[in-house]
């Protein structure tokens, strides 16, 4: 199954379909960095992919870390 996602940026419409299990995750994860019942400017667009962009940098580091301990 599919569900579609929508978004608002810049006065325009953008939607994609996801299947339901990513669907629900990108859902949540959205309403924490846009507004989605309105319009969201590109400024908060790329304040989002730069924040989400750290934590993969974060999380990616922590993997790192735990690897090299595994390697001893």
């Amino acid at each position: 199954m599919s569900k579609k996602l929508g978004l608002n940026i810049g006065g325009r419409r953008f939607d994609v379909d996801l299947d339901d299990q990513f669907a629900a995750f990108l859902e949540k994860e959205m309403k924490k960095d846009f507004n989605l019942d309105g319009n969201n400017d590109i400024k908060q667009l790329l304040q989002a992919y730069v924040r989400k962009n750290y934590e993969l940098y974060l999380q990616e580091q922590k993997i790192e870390e735990i690897t090299k301990t595994l390697e001893v």
